[in-house]
């Protein structure tokens, strides 16, 4: 039986899937890989997040480049 932990919390683990106790975020089978990046594109709210942060990431690079 596969074993399921939190992308945020290693040490978080149960036998079946299921929701984090600490953040709430969805279980995910141990050894998946890019198991965050599976996460943050499951819901719009996080898509939205990251765009933001890329975005915000690429602006300074570029002011510090002029």
């Amino acid at each position: 039986m596969a074993a399921y932990v939190c992308p945020m919390h290693a040490q978080v683990r149960q036998s079946g899937s299921g929701k984090c106790p600490i953040c709430a975020m969805s279980l995910v089978p141990e050894g998946a890989r890019f198991a965050l990046l599976q996460h943050m594109l499951s819901r719009p709210l996080h898509i939205a997040a990251m765009v933001a942060v890329m975005a915000g990431i690429m602006a300074a690079a570029m002011m510090l480049m002029r």
